[in-house]
């Protein structure tokens, strides 16, 4: 099997703003490619760039999608290995485009094995249900949207927070009056707080019942880490600070942090993600996958990813749900609330919608 070409898409899905500590998003700025084969065969790939966070926008990602779609073109795409080792030899770092074609390799070597992704990474079907997202507004405002998706049937909330820390107490006081005390509370800063203020908010949080804290401080001062898990009883999460195995190795071995985030736009893809997973799995340091504002495609991928690693423990798998105006995805990841179940098709089980793909920037490479 060769591979004939690829076509690339400006995939950008309009969204209500959604506002973390870094900055605020009013489009999901994403990038699909579609490898093709001389087998009729083709691969599905999506990412979304997040620049305040992996320093990528989405022109980076289709201007590299495009020199990638050369590189390739002609080879051997179940060569997997080898094919994502030419990426690395051509450009350094560049996670997030480099996911997308990481994911369109195993949606194309799953499809050629006729099995769903999940059974061609030899994983098992368990249940999963993620988290929702609260993102940073006024504590009277963060409440209201909290008591709404618990009364809608979320089981955990996810809320965002890194601004000063009296005023991130007080939202988490707002939330917790609004919802009660049962149901789980993550906390994520996203690296919006130094030292001294991680201290103080996690110190006034402890009382709030919170499941973990997510990125406290910038990943610059990873060495910060392991005094802040003794200042608190919160768990920490690195999500920014662990972009591949070695900073899992990294961050294990100096105790910096009790879970790791995974997100293929960080890793690069399935096959990194993998490799992390495996490692904090050796230093006994379970695992969440997440993602940044990815379609049900890219969502479909991450959970096969999540069948089929057993140290992925926690999920967080809302990237569609917290404001997307669009649905441009035909079959793949299906919520019954906030459960997810994937259909029993080949590779990855979902591709874009052709009417949605018309109105969209494109190449063939």
């Amino acid at each position: 099997m060769k591979i004939t070409h690829t076509s690339i898409y400006r995939f950008s899905i309009p969204m209500e703003p959604f506002v973390i500590a870094t900055g605020t998003m009013d489009y999901a700025q994403n990038t699909l490619i579609r490898i093709h084969t001389d087998s009729g065969l083709y691969g599905v790939g999506e990412c979304s760039a997040f620049p305040m966070i992996v320093g990528e926008t989405q022109d980076t990602c289709l201007v590299l999608a495009r020199e990638f779609a050369r590189l390739w073109k002609g080879k051997e795409p179940l060569a997997i290995d080898a094919r994502l080792a030419e990426l690395d030899g051509f450009i350094a770092r560049n996670t997030t485009i480099k996911s997308a074609f990481d994911m369109a390799l195993y949606d194309l070597a799953a499809k050629h094995a006729a099995l769903p992704l999940y059974r061609y990474l030899k994983g098992e079907v368990r249940d999963i249900v993620t988290d929702i997202t609260v993102g940073i507004a006024s504590p009277a405002e963060m409440a209201k949207k909290a008591l709404a998706f618990k009364n809608q049937g979320a089981e955990v909330l996810k809320v965002k927070l890194g601004k000063e820390p009296e005023a991130d107490i007080a939202r988490i006081r707002a939330i917790r009056g609004a919802v009660g005390q049962e149901i789980p509370l993550r906390i994520d800063a996203n690296q919006g707080w130094d030292f001294g203020q991680a201290c103080s908010a996690l110190r006034g949080l402890e009382a709030s019942n919170i499941q973990f804290c997510e990125q406290p401080l910038r990943d610059y001062n990873d060495h910060l880490l392991p005094q802040l898990r003794k200042e608190t009883v919160i768990p920490i999460m690195a999500d920014e600070s662990c972009y591949d195995h070695r900073d899992a190795i990294r961050l294990a071995d100096q105790s910096a942090c009790d879970y790791i985030n995974i997100k293929f736009a960080k890793s690069g893809g399935i096959t990194e993600a993998m490799r992390i997973q495996r490692v904090a799995a050796k230093y006994g340091v379970p695992c969440m996958i997440g993602g940044m504002l990815e379609s049900r495609i890219a969502l479909s991928a991450k959970v096969h990813f999540a069948y089929s690693a057993s140290n992925v423990q926690f999920f967080d798998l809302d990237t569609c749900m917290i404001g997307h105006l669009e649905d441009p995805v035909v079959a793949g990841v299906q919520f019954d609330g906030y459960r997810i179940t994937l259909p029993e098709l080949p590779g990855i089980g979902a591709d874009a919608d052709e009417a949605f793909l018309k109105k969209c920037e494109q190449w063939e490479v």
